[in-house]
């Protein structure tokens, strides 16, 4: 039996007026997802532990089978994975954006998607100025970059950038948890990065361009190296990969002994290749891939950039190019394929952040009987027949028709 997981980050949402109360995936034309709902088992999953923030770090580490209670250290430590960093245990790692700050309110936590070209120059500018034998900055794409403090203390609490727009920047500043220097380090980071990058030539060129400026850094998510076992030890999944344009999951696949598999014009954006990745992910059922996870960010950048019309846009992409493919391939290999659909969070486009609501899914396994929901969305999958859900109960039930 070979398992392919479509994760569609980000891709619930809350009822909206000026859809009629519809969430944006009630409002999306998406004919071949509900088609794959007819033919699947449906219900609610909770993705998130009532003690860790609503991340995808934490979501997607549940959904492929781990309890982030007990193996989640942070998304930093995660990304340096994906970009071959090499960890030492007593490295504090970061996640670590480039945002847009201006009249002391942080407006943008992607400093409008800058490209990772013009970011790696700034992050070599930071390293040649900030820099040190304690601290470095490395680059990763776009806005999401780490950094790592070498002998720093996870005693700070550091605010995911995306839950705060339009917030003034002191009050939302990393906090101590415990007493140690590493806060003091972080926010004098972050000031002096903001007068280092204001006028640098990247942000000169962006402004006169009417481009969101990346004017300051924002570390958050800091944790250390974590020891996880693989996905075969665990599952019995004996060869599997990640298909994804971020980072995280990458490092996630990393830690769990997947590969990683990179299409060309990935952005995870709206402008993603779609295509590609639902290629990509067909490639390798054929090449003996028994565990195939499909990543695909776009319809969570949509939310957190508050686009309701440019998320409906990304739903129907997916439903079109990535899971019209793959139903045609079920068609030639329906007895040997369980095929999964779900987000791993919400994103609402009315407040531009994750939620720990639980999420929507359904599975189809081979030769087993769908139950009575047809069309897929939020509500819906409340009337389906695995009811709710709890983290790695997922897994569970996605291997349980395994053969």
């Amino acid at each position: 039996m070979k398992y392919l997981v479509i994760l569609a980050d980000g891709f619930a949402d809350q009822p909206i007026e000026r859809l009629g109360g519809k969430t944006p995936m009630m409002a999306a034309n998406t004919p071949h997802i509900n088609q794959l709902c007819e033919m699947s088992r449906c219900g609610l999953l909770k993705t998130v532990p009532d003690s860790l923030h609503p991340g995808s770090e934490v979501a997607n580490m549940t959904i492929m089978g781990y309890d982030a209670k007990k193996y989640y250290q942070g998304r930093g430590v995660l990304e340096a994975a994906a970009l071959g960093i090499d960890i030492e245990p007593e490295d504090l790692v970061f996640r670590c954006n480039l945002v847009t700050v201006e009249q002391a309110k942080l407006l943008n936590h992607s400093a409008g998607h800058i490209s990772t070209e013009e970011a790696d120059e700034l992050i070599a500018t930071l390293n040649e100025y900030l820099g040190s034998e304690r601290v470095q900055f490395y680059t990763g794409v776009s806005y999401r970059h780490v950094m790592v403090i070498k002998g720093g203390q996870k005693g700070v609490l550091c605010t995911p950038p995306h839950d705060v727009p339009g917030e003034y920047v002191e009050t939302v500043l990393p906090k101590p948890m415990e007493s140690n220097d590493t806060v003091k380090i972080l926010r004098q980071l972050m000031f002096e990065s903001n007068e280092l990058l204001s006028n640098h030539p990247v942000n000169i060129r962006r402004k006169t361009e009417g481009k969101a400026v990346a004017n300051m850094i924002w570390p958050w998510s800091p944790g250390f190296k974590p020891q996880m076992p693989s996905i075969k030890e665990m599952y019995g999944l004996e060869k599997g990969v990640v298909i994804s344009a971020v980072d995280l999951i990458h490092g996630l696949g990393k830690f769990g002994g997947l590969k990683s598999i990179f299409v060309e014009g990935a952005t995870g954006l709206y402008d993603t290749n779609y295509s590609g990745k639902a290629d990509a992910a067909l490639k390798a059922l054929d090449e003996g891939h028994d565990y195939v996870f499909l990543h695909i960010e776009a319809p969570d950048e949509a939310g957190h950039e508050g686009d309701v019309e440019l998320k409906i846009r990304t739903l129907e992409d997916i439903d079109s190019k990535v899971v019209r493919p793959i139903l045609a391939y079920m068609n030639e290999h329906q007895d040997d394929l369980t095929v999964a659909f779900l987000p791993d969070h919400p994103t609402p486009c009315e407040i531009r952040t994750h939620t720990r609501d639980n999420v929507p899914f359904m599975i189809l396994h081979p030769n087993s009987e769908a139950d009575k929901v047809k069309v897929y969305d939020e509500a819906s999958v409340k009337e389906g027949a695995w009811g709710v859900l709890n983290q790695t109960e997922f897994m569970k039930v996605l291997l349980s028709g395994k053969k």
